[in-house]
């Protein structure tokens, strides 16, 4: 009898902790880039669990959550395409960085494994100006003599809407490739020489799963999970690496954060032998004035709570979670910039 005494006694008492959780909640909206997506998911789904509270992501591209927030739409903004500090000031926009991540070159090759084919990237840009058109190509074949590759025609693939991936996928390749600069450059959205168009990572993703002889590009996460082949790419100092959270770390470890508006850094070609050359951050947005403080401060404990504790849960999926020394900055940021009613919001 002790024991079952007890037992309700307990049941009682979490059945009131979860009932005044419930009623303390806040569902908060959020929508744009797909690169973040698997960790801002993980990240929600944990977060509920320990707070109660509800963060409803869209997963729908960069431009798509750019368009959102300056449409005042959602609770916040995604991007993996900074926002320059004069828009930021236009639009009364605060923007910080989330979590680091790379972009990967995936194929769909019979007989190619993940992590085998190793390309360049002057060659990646030629793939993609559609210069290079066969898989079999000598300068292909070149860099990889021992992988038997097919006489059969490259089907691209590349991203249909605006896209903070292709941002960091184009600023790469105008980086490696005078050719690709001059004739399509680099930004959310451009005219593509060849190749079809597939709506979000997870759309990229899903092509070249069915398209044999294809080749796109995806953040990691999303190779991972579809099973896809990633390439190795050549890095600025002239080394193969494999893409990986390792190398996107090296990638990120000098990065500047106080150099650009909104630390809107840009971490693609960075130096060093162990550095993968398309690293990139996501960031947020958010407005300075907020109209609705609950849910704002609501944002802020999401993100505070993901640096605290969703670290391990971004290493565990190939992100790289943002330093001590960066999430105080932003957090500096934030009591700094952020008001409501004329009033600091924190």
């Amino acid at each position: 009898m002790m024991i079952k005494r007890t037992f309700f006694k307990l049941s009682a008492g979490a059945v009131l902790a979860m009932a005044a959780m419930a009623a303390n909640a806040v569902d908060i909206t959020g929508a744009g880039a797909t690169f973040p997506f698997p960790i801002y998911a993980k990240w929600a789904s944990d977060y509920k669990a320990a707070s109660g509270n509800a963060v409803n992501y869209q997963s729908i591209g960069s431009g798509g959550g750019v368009q959102q927030i300056t449409a005042k739409t959602v609770d916040f903004g995604a991007t993996d395409d900074p926002m320059p500090g004069e828009q930021l000031d236009k639009l009364g926009l605060m923007q910080f960085p989330a979590v680091i991540g790379g972009t990967v070159p995936v194929v769909n090759v019979e007989g190619v494994k993940p992590g085998q084919l190793k390309l360049s990237g002057p060659l990646v840009a030629d793939i993609f100006l559609g210069k290079v058109k066969m898989w079999n190509d000598p300068a292909i074949q070149a860099m990889n003599p021992d992988v038997k590759l097919p006489a059969t025609a490259i089907i691209v693939v590349h991203r249909s809407d605006g896209s903070g991936t292709t941002f960091g996928w184009t600023n790469y390749l105008s980086k490696v490739s005078p050719a690709w600069k001059s004739s399509v450059g680099e930004g959310k959205a451009v005219k593509w020489p060849v190749g079809q168009g597939g709506k979000g990572n997870e759309g990229v993703a899903a092509y070249v799963q069915q398209l044999k002889n294809s080749i796109g590009y995806v953040e990691y996460a999303y190779a991972k999970q579809n099973g896809l082949a990633w390439t190795q790419l050549q890095n600025q100092a002239g080394k193969f690496v494999q893409p990986e959270q390792a190398s996107f770390a090296a990638a990120a470890a000098n990065a500047k954060w106080d150099s650009a508006p909104g630390m809107g850094v840009v971490l693609t070609e960075q130096p060093g032998e162990a550095s993968w050359p398309v690293t990139s951050a996501t960031f947020i947005l958010i407005y300075k004035d907020q109209a609705k403080p609950v849910n704002g401060k609501t944002v802020l404990d999401f993100f505070g709570w993901a640096f605290d504790k969703g670290a391990k849960t971004a290493a565990d999926m190939d992100f790289v979670p943002l330093p001590k020394d960066v999430t105080d900055a932003i957090r500096a940021a934030w009591k700094a910039n952020l008001k409501a009613d004329g009033k600091p919001l924190l």
